[in-house]
């Protein structure tokens, strides 16, 4: 991957494993960093004889980094997970989500987002809960409250 697969503000590429074809949008940040960076002639990463990574050669080197760095249980295909999670912490939807990672599978997006979900739909739901108690601060539509012993007859 390098300059020429960037095109109208798109990364143009096509997923090895699945044959798709992506046009991801390039953010801003990402941009800078592109433009500010001595790259390869036709790829942005090469290895440290100027040639592009074969996909073994770079999974193996970012592992060895990782170990270096101190890091465990990271791994080049943790970017793609972390990607799809960031992606659903910030409200996206799968179909999005899939669009941008490339997953052909929503079932595989909804492995990898399952806790970022979670979280994000239970916030929503106390939102939603919120102007109800705000209201009402009667927590439980009994006189006697919330004990056991609320529904029995004494």
């Amino acid at each position: 991957m390098g300059r020429q697969h960037v095109r109208d503000g798109a990364l143009h590429v096509k997923q090895q494993k699945t044959g798709a074809h992506l046009a991801i949008p390039v953010h801003p940040h990402l941009q800078e960093i592109i433009d500010a960076t001595v790259v390869g002639q036709l790829n942005f990463l090469v290895n440290k004889w100027g040639k592009p990574w074969s996909a073994a050669g770079f999974t193996n080197w970012f592992g060895d980094q990782c170990t270096l760095a101190g890091l465990r249980n990271c791994s080049a295909h943790g970017l793609r997970k972390a990607a799809a999670r960031r992606l659903a912490e910030a409200g996206c939807t799968e179909h999005e989500i899939a669009a941008i990672t490339g997953h052909a599978s929503l079932r595989e997006v909804q492995r990898y987002t399952k806790a970022a979900d979670q979280k994000r739909l239970a916030a929503a739901a106390m939102q939603k809960v919120r102007p109800r108690t705000e209201e009402n601060m009667e927590l439980s539509n009994q006189p006697q409250g919330l004990t056991k012993r609320a529904n029995t007859r004494d």
